[in-house]
This record gives C-alpha cells, structure tokens and sequence, in this order.
C-alpha cells in the first residue's frame, strides 16, 4: 500500500492524513495478520511488515485481542473486507477513533 502525499495531522501520535483528510496510521513493528471479519477465527487475507502506514475507514467490536498497544476489542477496517487488530495500531487512543463500521 503507498501512500502518495502526506501531511503531519495535528492530535494523535503515529498518525497522518491526506489531502483529502483520510488519516493513517502505524501499525506495530510486527508483522501483522490481516484478516476478513473482525476477529481471529475469520481467514487471514495477507499480512503487513512491522511499521505499516494504514488507514481505518471505520472500526467494530470483534475478538479481544492484547497486542504491542493494549488489549482491545476494536478492529479497525482497512480495507473492503479487510480488519486489523486495534491492538496493533498506535492510534494514540484507547476507545475509537473512527465511525462505526455499518
């Protein structure tokens, strides 16, 4: 995944945004499952190197999960039908930091 231009964003630690204000941000220095649904029981789709630049779209409740940033609940969506470990991406928060998946 590249990411063509990007800017500091002011707020969360690890994070950046586009132009068009979409933001990413970093996954662990890990290497790191991603997965179709949100939770560990749904296929791993691919994997990311360590230190990844993601964006979240939006993030659900799923399979709790204690990774390099906490123990959480949250996946945060990536993709279409692709979800991360919230545990795994320095957000700089401990809740949500994007909608609500539909």
């Amino acid at each position: 995944m590249s990411v063509e231009r990007v800017e500091e964003a002011e707020g969360a630690e690890g994070a950046v945004a586009t132009a068009a204000g979409l933001r990413y941000y970093t996954t662990a220095p890990v290497r790191l499952n991603v997965r179709s649904g949100p939770g560990t029981s749904y296929n791993i789709v691919r994997t990311l190197p360590g230190g990844s630049k993601v964006p979240i779209y939006c993030q659900t409740p799923g399979t709790t999960v204690t990774g390099t940033y906490g123990t959480t609940n949250i996946w945060d969506n990536i993709s279409n039908g692709e979800f991360i470990s919230d545990a795994y991406v320095q957000t700089g928060s401990d809740g949500y930091v994007a909608s609500r998946c539909a």
